[in-house]
């Protein structure tokens, strides 16, 4: 009975002691921040995506791509409560320039003073929201002069390309026919602004001392064959401001996110 009783004691000691680390561990990270890595990858498929490429899509058409960028805004993470944080909108939109990617193929996007905290969710803009267009030119901050120098600014009437994929493309009749795809809203009669969420793998450990690493793959066949499959003969190798097909473009690329893995480090 002695034994029990000091097993006992001893077991509740225990949990007493791990419960009282795990709130200390918990009040230890108010007022910490750290930094986290999103690394964009573009592939097609399961492929490396490649410059001068050829790569096949539906209606037995294939294209290559010259040029590849899109634009990323409005990143916000979710902890494992819910609470969310919205990094600063002023430093918050970001060009994925494939001709940028390092020697993996990675084009890193980093977020500093970050609180700490576990993230389980992360969710970003594909182009320009309009509340932030409307701002007007001089509510971008940097984005516009980063945006005219990436040539991913029609003008500030029109406004920006939420995505530039130039190339061309063929199929049993056509051959290297000019393929341009920049698509984005027109000021604020066409909102082709789309909002991704994905769910991470496993928990994203943001701490003042490590940097975890979040590595979302891009399907470029999405482009073109993803919620709605297009055939670029018909109407869709030139795509800028058209209100038909502007949309599909914009749908399409909603779904071609997914995360890959996330590394905490």
């Amino acid at each position: 009975m002695k034994i029990t009783n000091i097993f006992v004691a001893l077991l509740l000691c225990i949990t007493m002691f791990s419960c009282s680390n795990d709130d200390n561990d918990i009040e230890s990270l108010d007022g910490q921040t750290g930094d986290i890595v999103i690394k964009f990858d573009n592939g097609v498929g399961d492929q490396d995506f490649i410059f001068d490429v050829s790569y096949d899509k539906s209606s037995n058409e294939s294209y290559k791509v010259t040029s590849l960028k899109y634009l990323i805004s409005n990143i916000e993470l979710t902890e494992t409560d819910g609470t969310t944080f919205m990094y600063p909108v002023d430093n918050n939109a970001f060009i994925i320039d494939e001709s940028d990617a390092n020697n993996a193929g990675e084009i890193w996007v980093t977020l500093t003073d970050v609180p700490a905290a576990d993230y389980t969710k992360i969710s970003f803009g594909v182009g320009i929201d309009q509340e932030r267009y409307a701002k007007g030119a001089d509510g971008q901050g940097d984005l516009m002069a980063v945006a005219q120098e990436k040539e991913m600014l029609w003008s500030w009437a029109t406004g920006f390309r939420f995505i530039r994929l130039d190339g061309v493309y063929s199929d049993g009749t056509l051959t290297d026919e000019a393929l341009n795809i920049h698509m984005g809203s027109v000021g604020t009669s066409l909102d082709n602004y789309r909002e991704v969420n994905l769910d991470m793998p496993n928990t994203v450990l943001i701490r003042e001392n490590t940097t975890p690493e979040v590595h979302i793959k891009a399907d470029i066949a999405q482009v073109f064959d993803g919620s709605t499959s297009v055939v670029l003969s018909e109407g869709y190798s030139q795509v800028h401001t058209d209100e038909v097909t502007t949309p599909i473009i914009a749908n399409n690329m909603q779904g071609m996110f997914m995360i890959h893995h996330v590394h905490n480090e």
